[in-house]
């Protein structure tokens, strides 16, 4: 059975990083999986018509299980490999989805919602080290953008599935939606035996004939004595020896002086993305069009073209950025981000006007704008901060953590960091419904505001990994100084290296046999 599985393994880098990435589009499907119901008569009749405080535990339940997932496969991670824990997620997301479309009253709901993140969580974390381990320099920031590309998709095709279902006049116009998106799950679980493990994972295992022939087979079409294999076989064994030599494995280790600089920007790659207010944008656009003015399907209709524009803006990223310098991204992103957020709220408070009541009998939309010009413009500035974070922050929040944590911790560093993205998720998606009934259009203010933080943090402080190999990032980190912007970047060695591998292949006759010595064993 095993050798059949092999025979059929994938041996194709982009298929295998796609199927990795399931766990973005299953994270989109969640996303408008809410934004698209939550304004539906048929949601509000079957759950009471929730306030602002219930529709964000609601809605946060998602990220709270995804943040105890994520933190649970810091040891799944390790201790069965990042592709296996992909495989565990795939039953606990289809167990969930199972309760999501069987759902009865509220509490049901977030328990639902509450499996469904934990699996979730698993799939954030472990999905792009996975791809990271897999890539090489030349590809690893466009393989991990499939992510943030597949979140997109996730929250396009369900925002249209559950925008049909609408107008079905019964609870199956939320029913099906859940119960459909079950379905990714149910492939990712028949396609994990054929999608091959992490060699750097084999590696650190000392499963080292393994770990070589998934490096030869998605490189190098399965000859083992290509430079690029004979290579990355050399540094992934060099660096795995340092670490064993002189680290521990302990959760400490994360925070020693060596570490605690890459663990801490591995962090706050993902709690800038988030605070940018994206995901506030995302979960409740409904409501943000509706301050602006529009009402009824109309509505929904508006907030599917900014999901089609994070589709379509993610597809620079995909393209070049393996080309980009990451500094330059976020902090451009920050930067962009900021201005249409204050642009919108400056425009939202100039031409608005409070409405205790709430408009058209929604309590969290408290504020409404009518000039129609302003109204056109706060669109407008919606789908421009969209485009923005889809081309910068959105696809590099998941590559710089992956990519910047030494293999020894990185099962643990990442999924730490992915803890904070989802703690980041849920409260905002909890308290940003009480935030546009309390305070309004400064919830805009903060998000910028916070963009603009983010700018001055990756200025002083990320380092630049832009076509750096995965060992080369101790380089990164270990240079002349912490402050990123007094750093002068160096090009890969990573290059050179192959280059001088060659040399001496062709220097022996190409007769050259990769020896694999045992890496010292673990204590």
């Amino acid at each position: 059975m095993m050798n059949s599985i092999h025979k059929y393994r994938i041996n194709n880098v982009y298929l295998a990083a796609g199927l990795c990435t399931i766990g973005g589009l299953l994270q989109g499907f969640d996303v408008s999986s809410m934004s698209a119901i939550i304004g539906t008569q048929q949601y509000k009749e079957y759950f009471h018509n929730p306030g602002s405080v219930k529709q964000g535990g609601i809605t946060a339940s998602m990220a709270g299980g995804s943040l105890l997932g994520a933190l649970f496969s810091s040891w799944t991670g390790d201790r069965f490999g990042r592709r296996d824990s992909l495989f565990i997620a795939s039953i606990i997301w289809v167990i969930g989805s199972a309760l999501m479309c069987s759902v009865q009253n509220i509490a049901h709901l977030i328990v639902a919602r509450i499996v469904n993140g934990f699996a979730v969580g698993i799939l954030t974390s472990q999905g792009p080290i996975l791809i990271a381990e897999l890539s090489t320099p030349q590809n690893r920031g466009r393989l991990i953008s499939l992510q943030q590309w597949m979140i997109t998709w996730g929250i396009l095709i369900m925002y249209f599935l559950t925008f049909g279902t609408s107008y079905i006049k019964s609870p199956a116009s939320f029913r099906i939606p859940w119960g459909v998106q079950m379905i990714p799950g149910l492939i990712l679980f028949a396609a994990i035996p054929f999608i091959p493990r992490s060699p750097r994972w084999l590696a650190s295992q000392d499963r080292w004939d393994e770990a070589i022939d998934i490096l030869a087979t998605l490189h190098a079409k399965g000859d083992k004595q290509s430079p690029l294999v004979l290579t990355e076989v050399s540094e992934i064994r060099r660096r795995i020896e340092i670490e064993r030599q002189s680290k521990t494995l302990s959760w400490s280790e994360l925070f020693k002086r060596q570490n605690i600089i890459r663990v801490t920007s591995a962090i706050f790659s993902h709690v800038w993305s988030q605070y940018s207010g994206t995901n506030a944008m995302f979960y409740y656009i409904v409501y943000i069009f509706q301050m602006a003015g529009l009402s009824g399907n109309f509505t929904l209709v508006a907030a599917s073209v900014q999901y089609v524009i994070a589709v379509v803006m993610t597809v620079p990223a995909l393209l070049w950025m393996d080309k980009w310098p990451r500094r330059k991204v976020m902090m451009y992103g920050s930067a962009g981000m900021a201005f249409w957020l204050f642009l919108e709220a400056g425009l939202m408070g100039r031409y608005g006007y409070a409405v205790p009541e709430g408009v058209n009998g929604v309590k969290t939309v408290t504020w409404f704008v009518s000039n129609e010009k302003a109204s056109k413009a706060v669109i407008a500035c919606s789908y421009l901060f969209i485009a923005t974070y889809s081309v910068t922050w959105g696809p590099v929040g998941w590559v710089y953590p992956a990519e910047i944590i030494p293999l020894y911790i990185r099962s643990k560093a990442v999924s730490l960091a992915t803890v904070f993205n989802w703690a980041m998720n849920f409260s905002l998606t909890f308290w940003s419904p009480i935030g546009f009934q309390t305070i309004q259009w400064k919830v805009h203010i903060i998000f910028g505001s916070l963009c603009c933080v983010a700018l001055v943090h990756v200025f002083l402080l990320f380092q630049e990994s832009c076509g750096k190999s995965l060992e080369e990032m101790d380089d990164v980190f270990k240079n002349e100084s912490i402050w990123a912007f007094k750093v002068k970047y160096t090009k890969s060695e990573f290059g050179r290296a192959i280059e001088r591998t060659a040399a001496q292949v062709n220097k022996e006759d190409g007769t050259g046999i990769l020896e694999v010595e045992e890496a010292p064993a673990r204590t």
